[in-house]
């Protein structure tokens, strides 16, 4: 099963902002993006346009490692190594554009496909909660981000 969505959300979150936050690879990340598990958050290495981490969550139980990649000014892709959920290859991308007002419109694509039953179950909710799912998922991060960094 293969669930692929893309949505954009307009926030008063700087693109800045949202940046630092999704390249965040410190202790710290955890606390940034609430949603993460500290107990499987392990960043493996960091360069200069990527680095390779494992994140999961608490609930559902999942973890991926997952190669990040901001090599594009505007594009931030993280692409699944390995996974207890997913098949490696599937992504989750975010292009940022920052706005006049200092917002930010982010268009997000979340493009997975089940590696197993734990992966075919996670799945199918999020292709039942589609796109309104992601955008509140989204948006709900973008603020958290944002209220850790002091800019809420």
């Amino acid at each position: 099963m293969r669930v692929t969505l893309t949505t954009t959300v307009e926030t008063v979150v700087a693109a800045e902002t949202i940046r630092r936050g999704l390249l965040d690879f410190s202790d710290e990340r955890p606390n940034r993006w609430p949603q993460l598990d500290p107990k499987t958050y392990e960043v493996h290495w960091v360069k200069e346009a990527s680095a390779e981490v494992t994140e999961g969550s608490p609930f559902p139980k999942v973890w991926s490692r997952e190669r990040y990649d901001w090599s594009h000014p505007t594009i931030i892709t993280w692409t699944a190594q390995e996974s207890n959920f997913c098949a490696p290859g599937g992504h989750v991308s975010m292009d940022i554009q920052p706005q006049r007002s200092g917002g930010s419109i982010v268009t997000v694509t979340w493009d997975r496909t089940a590696a197993n039953t734990r992966g075919r179950l996670n799945l199918a909710v999020v292709r039942l909660g589609g796109t309104r799912l992601l955008k509140w998922a989204t948006t709900k991060s973008l603020a958290d981000v944002a209220k850790s960094y002091g800019d809420a």
